[in-house]
């Protein structure tokens, strides 16, 4: 499944409609210094901006930052009649509690969608957007033209970002949804019924060929660096033989993220001009 490919329509659908409007939807993206792949993140999500004509700008704060300056420099941002859409760059520095940091956002620029107040209309599904990687995994689905309703889909993986989200878009979607996690037993027996496996635990390889169903769809969310290059969750030259679709590390999920993002900061800006956007 080519990620890229899904990505760059979703970019091109964007870019034609911020070219309609003269004024530009931003994008602020709050930094915290000490993580490099951080840096990487956003630096593809700058370029992201560039190529659909948005508006960005990136608030860096140095490692040690308090939980008061950096509630502080959120709340400006909520306060800037400019800035259509606030991202908090994860993971934060340990002593910050990122749970307190995501909910200071204004839940009208929450872009990656992770305030309660959006988590909660996610579950309810009232929601006009989601968060960018589970919404980038649907969208993929759908171009390929998999099958959602009816089908059995197991989630390994929990985090609010990834894991419970596509699990709720899944089930929306009406595909019988297993969330599985680290404390769950017999992994092996669960994720070998799945029609659509999802994987978003950060263990390069871990999901081998006898954790497949023969012919599942595989989604890949995992990003692993070793010795410099990237590998995902799933061990993709024993998968590929079994599944019938697989996304690449890299190539997959990841350019789909950026393209989500993309897409939901001009989702807020409409909003916020009080334009009707339709739920996700």
């Amino acid at each position: 499944m080519n990620g890229k490919l899904v990505a760059d329509e979703i970019k091109s659908r964007v870019r034609s409609e911020v070219e309609k409007h003269s004024k530009k939807p931003l994008l602020a993206c709050v930094v915290v210094d000490g993580n490099k792949a951080s840096d990487i993140y956003v630096a593809s999500k700058q370029r992201a901006c560039e190529e659909c004509g948005l508006r960005s700008k990136v608030l860096r704060l140095s490692e040690d930052v308090t939980e008061v300056d950096l509630e502080n420099e959120l709340n400006l941002l909520n306060a800037d009649d400019e800035v259509s859409a606030i991202l908090l760059q994860l993971p934060l520095p340990s002593h910050l509690n990122s749970a307190h940091a995501l909910n200071v956002i204004n839940p009208e620029k929450d872009v990656d969608c992770l305030t309660d107040k959006n988590l909660g209309k996610l579950l309810a599904g009232t929601a006009s957007f989601a968060p960018c990687t589970a919404t980038g995994i649907i969208k993929l689905l759908l171009h390929y033209g998999v099958k959602i309703e009816g089908k059995r889909a197991v989630v390994v993986g929990r985090s609010l970002l990834v894991g419970k989200s596509v699990a709720c878009l899944l089930e929306q979607r009406n595909a019988t949804v297993t969330l599985c996690h680290s404390h769950t037993k017999n992994l092996k027996d669960i994720t070998s019924q799945a029609d659509i496996l999802v994987v978003a635990i950060g263990r390069a390889k871990f999901v081998t060929a006898e954790f497949v169903k023969e012919g599942a769809v595989v989604i890949d969310v995992g990003i692993n660096r070793i010795d410099g290059k990237l590998f995902g969750d799933v061990d993709f030259d024993s998968v590929k033989e079994k599944a019938s679709y697989l996304t690449p590390v890299p190539g997959g999920v990841g350019p789909l993220t950026v393209a989500c993002l993309m897409e939901n900061t001009l989702t807020l800006a409409k909003r916020q001009l009080g334009k009707t956007v339709d739920n996700f």
